[in-house]
């Protein structure tokens, strides 16, 4: 298999941190490795955790980022380490317990098959939601039905932050440029990787309790109608373009 790190923004995540790296070291690959990436906010032992197995095995390696402002920051981090280690494919997933590692086999099917991104999807036939408020679940297939219709998308998830890359589409992209530093992030991504050849799998999230903040829906809404112009100038000039990868007689995106 070809290389594949999977970057894991985490933070106080004590309880579940343990179980979570063994059952993806569990996995039945030789080279999946897995990059936690953390900052200041988490204040238990999640870190402590995480450096057990940091030198038990050469498969997990903790990326402390101490200017992180914020989740969306540690992945992008994240996915700045994974292609300076050499990684060809980077898997993106939450480290909370809310995406599943037994689902990861489906996105390096996927990846294996060529697609450029592979989304993971709880809308699509075989995909769920678990233990969510009704306003979350809202918000998210609400969220998705609007993106679609502003930015001429067609997924069945736009929101989800289950994905998987080619190498080459983090190249092209220019990381630190993205607008969003909260959950608009997924819809941002998505979009801008619009043109590559991609693919939803569905997975189960287990969701949890969580304050509505209408501050957070605004800002999403403010950057959704920015991400037309924004995605003018997201990408590198490398003499490569996102249409550029569309695989003869296949679809660019969206459907499974």
């Amino acid at each position: 298999m070809k290389k594949t790190i999977i970057v894991m923004p985490v933070a106080n995540e004590e309880t579940t941190m343990g179980g979570i790296i063994e059952k993806i070291l569990a996995l039945p690959y030789d080279n999946l490795y897995l990059y936690p990436v953390m900052d200041n906010y988490s204040t238990d032992g999640t870190r402590a955790i995480i450096e057990k197995y940091e030198k038990k095995t050469d498969k997990v390696k903790l990326i402390f980022y101490k200017e992180s402002y914020g989740v969306i920051s540690c992945y992008l981090e994240g996915f700045r380490y994974a292609l300076k280690d050499g990684a060809e494919r980077v898997i993106e997933m939450d480290g909370g317990g809310s995406h599943l590692p037994e689902e990861i086999p489906r996105f390096i099917e996927k990846l294996d098959e060529g697609y450029d991104c592979v989304w993971g999807s709880r809308f699509v036939e075989g995909g769920g939601i678990s233990h969510h408020p009704l306003y979350r679940r809202i918000l998210s297939s609400g969220g998705t039905i609007l993106a679609n219709v502003v930015l001429g998308t067609r997924l069945k998830d736009m929101t989800s932050g289950f994905e998987g890359f080619q190498r080459y589409v983090l190249e092209d992209l220019k990381l630190d440029q993205f607008l969003s530093t909260g959950h608009m992030y997924q819809t941002e991504m998505r979009y801008y990787c619009r043109n590559y050849r991609t693919v939803e799998v569905p997975i189960h999230y287990v969701g949890s309790e969580s304050s509505f903040r209408f501050q957070v829906v605004a800002e999403a809404l403010r950057i959704l109608f920015q991400l037309k112009k924004a995605g003018k100038t997201i990408y590198r000039d490398s003499g490569k373009s996102a249409t550029d990868k569309q695989l003869p007689g296949k679809k660019k995106s969206g459907k499974k």
